[in-house]
């Protein structure tokens, strides 16, 4: 059986902003390490996957910084989506290109922008997923064990069917369930059967399209006119246009919320989905003082702030909890409370009319 994968890097990363803009948003970005995110992404796949089977869907914009980011990966692997239309129109059009050249084939899905730091353990938990995945019409999902009781992220709730494989639990999914508040994520830190969702998923390209047809009939329908021009020489233009007409929803909530054989494997493999500027306190090394640092930077009495220059020194005395970022031309200061919110900040300036800024 073959594996495929496919990487979604078509997002602007905002809550990253100012560091990651518009025309560089964060899965391009050196955030940890020497690499960029989606750098990573593909080292971490190519211990399980050659590089011509892993595909990448973007943005027009971006393809050219894949190009030049991953000089080595085939250009009909770059699958352009005309228009951002959420996970499951994304999903839809990869596995019906990969189809196409690897029939039947696994398929991996996962984001361009994560952290994983044990990629042993990554990638014996995807060889299991994928075990799973070629059983039946399964659908696998990786769930992210909760440390702390999160709010920013949805969850996997799992049964009490739980199967062994390879030495991994295998557990039935029960339910999916939005992101919660505080009171909630810590009943579900103690319930201990709640997973962080990963966004992770493994499943055969022929399940996920029949599963596409029958719980989504008109994206299917697109689809399949879509498929009808492949041998054509008008291809990129009926995908285009057809893609226009996609529903603007994800995933989750297109199958993985409405079907009955979806199966989580429970993960602790030092992830993280680097989702704003706070998981740098999660993912480098702090300082005598909680602070992570960057650049040139001075700093008397300040505790656990994040700080970053590009090269102008920042100096600081007597603040704490601070997220402070400076770029050629943006500063951002902010509360690590208000992390979450600097997207804020960009719809502010788009009202203002300084999207230069973006």
């Amino acid at each position: 059986m073959t594996i495929t994968a496919v990487i979604m890097a078509g997002g602007k990363g905002e809550r990253f902003w100012p560091k990651s803009r518009t025309n560089l948003p964060k899965q391009f970005l050196n955030i940890s390490g020497n690499k960029s995110m989606i750098q990573q992404t593909i080292a971490r796949l190519e211990k399980l996957i050659d590089i011509s089977r892993i595909f990448i869907v973007t943005n027009e914009l971006y393809a050219e910084l894949i190009r030049a980011q991953l000089p080595l990966l085939p250009l009909e692997n770059i699958i352009i989506e005309p228009i951002g239309r959420n996970t499951a129109p994304c999903v839809g059009l990869a596995s019906l290109i990969i189809e196409e050249k690897y029939p039947d084939s696994t398929m991996v899905v996962l984001p361009s922008d994560h952290i994983i730091q044990n990629e042993e353990g990554f990638i014996k938990i995807l060889q299991t997923a994928v075990e799973v995945a070629q059983d039946n019409s399964n659908l696998v999902t990786l769930g992210i064990k909760p440390t702390y009781p999160e709010t920013g992220y949805g969850y996997i709730e799992s049964t009490n069917q739980v199967s062994a494989i390879n030495g991994l639990e295998v557990h039935k999914v029960s339910k999916f369930v939005e992101k919660p508040d505080q009171d909630t994520a810590q009943s579900y830190l103690e319930a201990g059967n709640f997973f962080w969702n990963s966004g992770i998923f493994v499943w055969k390209t022929s399940v996920i399209r029949n599963y596409i047809h029958e719980l989504m009939p008109e994206m299917h329908d697109l689809l399949q006119t879509m498929r009808a021009a492949f041998q054509t020489s008008g291809r990129n233009e009926v995908i285009r246009a057809e893609f226009h007409k996609m529903p603007d929803q994800s995933i989750d909530y297109g199958i993985m919320e409405k079907v009955s054989n979806i199966y989580v494997i429970p993960c602790i493999f030092g992830w993280d989905d680097v989702g704003s500027w706070t998981a740098l306190d999660r993912i480098n090394e702090r300082d005598e003082h909680g602070n992570v640092i960057k650049g040139n930077i001075l700093n008397l009495d300040t505790k656990r702030c994040i700080i970053e220059s590009d090269g102008k020194l920042i100096a600081t005395l007597g603040v704490k909890d601070l997220i402070i970022v400076d770029t050629e031309d943006v500063t951002l200061i902010c509360t690590k409370e208000k992390a979450q919110e600097v997207k804020l900040l960009l719809k502010e300036l788009r009202m203002q009319k300084l999207d230069h800024y973006l």
